[in-house]
């Protein structure tokens, strides 16, 4: 078996929390584990697994790697990396390709979305087994979740017996989102199942079929994998798309461009405590209410509160005399939203990009390749942070032409390059890097290096920064 894991899209609907630069798959459970990470122990643990490859934005690269070396510091792991979003279709396309490449026709994928939730792993693992008998045969399989109730945020899949958990079932067509109507009677008939967006197949399958329904997109991404650079580095292999020749390709879903085609496809039914968590509303379905049906994740106060679900992770928040409110706390935006509206969340996430705010991107603790930074507090002429670099890792070397900076360790041990300098600071001692100066900062510990950044000058935006090396290739 060979995982292929696609990791793209923004989550909008789960704004705050969800960004695009933190999108859904790197959303911590209450178990302390990002979906991302579910999805690759998920995908381990249904059967004898010979590689995983994951599909994901070029920008994200460093934070997948990070979440997936928490559970598997030696894996050997395969990338794909997009310069931008085109939908499944061609994600999986680039990943049937590779996987042929590399193992030839017969390489069996389990194909998985990184932002679900799949609660009982042991009937998904009989669910993946059940699959790739069929997928061994040649079909097109796909995991349909039989129902719990008449939803209409989900397309369907209509069968052509009553669906019965197990052995895989002929397709007779996919069905778009339903009205309510039409999703009550899909439940009562039994014929009707929920469209998973999980797959399992063969590569060579796969190919076949998307080079009679869809030849235009095949060729389109077999050309851009033969102008991809390709890289090693530590426990991984990677394949950077390229921009020019990936912006030809149509952006179009798996299900559209082939599976809704192909005469091939069959769907095994199951029930696996699955979730797309497409919303405020599928998250606080997830946590059990108390007495008066709220849902709380944090420090929450209530008085005369009824159906609510509140996250508030970072401080206390209380709520008087209100019922059926989304409230969700994160230290620099706050929303509130009735929980029958909660998929409407994306309309804010729109209106922040319109007007130009960094809030749909960033949140106030900031990932790169290196280790984090905390804005703390900025002004006209000033900006606070709080550092902290992994051990044995190092910023670039740089300059910026319109702020100065003054480093100040707060625990660990630096290695600074400042101008002409190379210096070591330990906790309480700083150093001052004039607008101009080259520099550099490195952890040459084994502990994380912290630090407090004061930023001071005309413009202190993150894009005032000339690179002349870099680790990460960033230059």
């Amino acid at each position: 078996m060979h995982i292929v894991i696609i990791a793209g899209g923004a989550g909008s609907r789960l704004w705050p929390v969800s960004r695009e630069a933190h999108p859904k798959p790197f959303i911590r459970m209450e178990d302390g584990l990002s979906l991302l990470q579910k999805t690759y122990r998920r995908g381990q643990a249904a059967g004898s697994v010979e590689s995983v490859t994951t599909v994901t934005n070029r920008e994200l690269f460093f934070r997948t790697e990070d979440d997936y070396r928490e559970l598997a510091p030696s894996e050997p792991l395969h990338y794909l990396l997009e310069p931008f979003g085109r939908n499944t279709a061609p994600a999986v396309a680039a990943a049937a390709l590779e996987l042929q490449r590399r193992y030839g026709d017969d390489a069996l994928m389990l194909v998985l979305p990184a932002d679900h939730l799949v609660q009982d792993e042991a009937a998904f693992a009989q669910a993946v087994a059940h699959a790739a008998e069929a997928a061994a045969e040649g079909q097109l399989v796909t995991f349909g979740i039989q129902p719990s109730h008449a939803e209409t945020g989900f397309g369907y899949i209509e069968l052509a017996d009553t669906a019965s958990s197990g052995q895989a079932q002929r397709v007779v067509r996919f069905v778009e989102k339903p009205s309510r109507e039409l999703a009550e009677e899909y439940l009562a008939g039994g014929r009707h199942l929920w469209n998973s967006g999980m797959f399992c197949f063969r590569a060579g399958s796969v190919l076949e079929e998307l080079a009679c329904h869809a030849p235009g997109l095949l060729q389109a991404v077999t050309e851009t994998l033969a102008a991809a650079r390709r890289s090693e580095g530590e426990g991984h292999t990677v394949a950077h798309l390229c921009a020019e020749r990936f912006g030809a390709v149509e952006e179009d879903s798996i299900d559209y461009a082939l599976m809704e085609k192909s005469r091939r496809v069959a769907v095994v039914p199951c029930e696996l405590g699955w979730s797309d968590i497409g919303s405020w509303q599928a998250m606080a379905e997830l946590v059990a209410p108390d007495a008066n049906g709220n849902r709380l994740i944090g420090e929450v106060e209530l008085e005369d509160a009824h159906n609510c679900y509140i996250h508030s992770r970072n401080r206390l928040t209380a709520a008087v005399g209100v019922e059926d409110l989304v409230i969700v706390d994160t230290p620099d935006a706050l929303l509130v939203a009735h929980k029958d509206r909660s998929q409407e969340v994306k309309k804010i996430v729109q209106c922040l990009k319109r007007n130009g705010s960094e809030l749909h991107e960033h949140h106030v603790t900031v990932h790169r390749p290196w280790g984090t930074y905390t804005v703390l507090e900025e002004g006209e002429g000033f900006k606070m942070k709080r550092i902290e670099v992994k051990p044995k890792a190092s910023l670039s070397l740089q300059m910026h032409h319109h702020r100065s900076e003054h480093w100040i360790v707060v625990r660990g041990t630096a290695k600074v390059v400042n101008g002409e300098q190379e210096i070591l600071l330990r906790t309480n001692e700083s150093t001052y890097i004039p607008a101009g100066h080259q520099h550099r900062l490195e952890n040459p510990g084994i502990i994380p290096l912290v630090m407090i950044e004061v930023q001071s000058g005309e413009y202190l935006g993150e894009d005032d920064i000339v690179r002349f090396e870099d680790s990460y290739g960033r230059c």
